[in-house]
Order: structure tokens, then sequence, then C-alpha cells
């Protein structure tokens, strides 16, 4: 197999796949599926269960996260990292492939990557055009689940690959450093919603509208109204013949 340098952040499917014909995933090299898609559109435990790379085992990003944090996939505890790598086998000089298998070729697996390197480990790699490209190219697959012998796994956190909210905040005055934004356009200048946001500021809207239903408190209609993320007026007609503007002339959040 030709020589690659483990800390590349990219490995073809070839030399993965080259690797695990020779029996080389094991303790020296995980490969992880990190796949994660919104609950009413794929399960993606469930299709790891079903096929993936031989190997591999699932990183699960819904549960690698702080779980006492009320926003979405929040970085754990060093703590919390360490132990849960380390159940997959992970140790500190273990190569980590990580992939998913979003239509795009890869989406979620960069978000594990960042995780890793965040918490100091700095031999990871993402799979080239994930596990889309792995078919494609006719790699084989399996449902069989491996069950990886726990490992050590020792986790730093590295500040410098992390900007807090505080900073971020500060740094809308100073300029100090530059901010990129990659969700897609419409939600960067406020014209679109994500789906499952929209899903839940209709859902309370309609309850608000509902007969005998109570008004709402203003606290309650602030918090939602927040969630626009931008100064203007939405509307919603979902509940039946009834549809609410909601006017915010305040800046997110």
């Amino acid at each position: 197999m030709a020589s690659q340098v483990l800390s590349r952040p990219l490995v073809t499917a070839k030399w993965l796949s080259e690797a695990v014909r020779a029996g080389r995933v094991g303790p020296s090299l995980r490969v992880l599926d990190a796949s994660w898609y919104p609950p009413q559109e794929r399960n993606a435990r469930q299709e790891f269960k079903e096929r993936h790379i031989p190997g591999a085992a699932f990183f699960d990003i819904e549960v690698c996260r702080d779980q006492s944090s009320p926003y979405d996939f929040m970085l754990p505890s060093a703590s919390h990292f360490a132990d849960y790598v380390g159940r997959l086998g992970v140790s500190n000089n273990t190569h980590v492939v990580v992939y998913d298998g979003d239509e795009l070729g890869t989406f979620y697996a960069p978000r594990a990557w960042w995780m890793f390197r965040v918490f100091g480990h700095k031999e990871v790699s993402v799979l080239n055009g994930g596990f889309k490209n792995w078919v494609k190219e006719g790699h084989p697959v399996t449902a069989e689940v491996s069950q990886p012998t726990p490992a050590v796994f020792k986790a730093k956190l590295n500040t410098g690959l992390l900007k807090t909210f505080e900073e971020m905040i500060q740094n809308v005055g100073s300029l100090q450093f530059q901010v990129v934004d990659s969700r897609p356009e419409g939600r960067f200048r406020g014209t679109e919603l994500d789906q499952e946001l929209e899903e839940e500021i209709a859902e309370k809207v309609c309850s608000w509208l509902a007969p005998g239903s109570p008004s709402p408190h203003p606290a309650e209609v602030n918090q939602t109204e927040s969630k626009h993320r931008r100064t203007g007026i939405w509307s919603y007609p979902w509940c039946g013949e009834h549809t609410l503007p909601i006017i915010s002339d305040r800046i997110w959040p």
C-alpha cells in the first residue's frame, strides 16, 4: 500500500479499501460513521446497521455532545469525549477515519473530524467523497457490527480551535478574526428558515390560535420571535384560515 501521512485531512476510498483488505482496521486504525440526518428524513443509526464500511463503528453525534445544554450539538466536556471515543476503541495512537452517508458526499464527518482535533487528536482524516463515493467505486459494505476493544483516550481541549459566545460578541466590534457563515445563503440573508425550526414555530403559533387557548405570555412570544434571527415580518398560513404575522425590530438573539 502506498504510504500516506496519517494526519492528512483527507484519505481516499482507494487508500481505505486497501487498509480494510489488509486487515489494518483495529487499535491502530479506526473507521467511524458520523452520519446524522433530520429525524423526519433518515435514521442514521439504522442505516449504519444495514450497511457500512467493514470494521466501522458508529459515532453518534447525538450522544457525544453536552447533554445539559439546551442547544443542539454543543461540544461535550473533555472527559465525556475521552470516555465516548475510548469505548469506540480509539486511543491517542489511533489513526481515525471518519465518514458519513449524506447525499452530498460529506456533511457531518468534518464535524467529527474537528471534535477530535479540538480535543488534541491530530491523527484523524475524513474519507474523501464519503460513503456515497465508497459505494460508487464498488468497495465492500457489510451489515456486521464490530465490537471494538475499549481503549484509553486522553483528551485535552485546544482552545485555539474554539471560539466562545463572548469572543464572538467582542469580535463584532473589534473584527479581530474573520467569521465565515457556512449555512445556505437563504438562512444567511434571513429569507428562509430551517425546516425543523419552521415546524416548531408553526406548532407554537397554531397552539396560540386554537379555540379556547389562553393568550401566550409575552415572554413566550419574544422567545418564539427571537428564533427568526432577522428583522422583519413573518406570516404563518399553516393554521387553517388563520394567518399570524410576527413583527420584530430586534436582531437575534
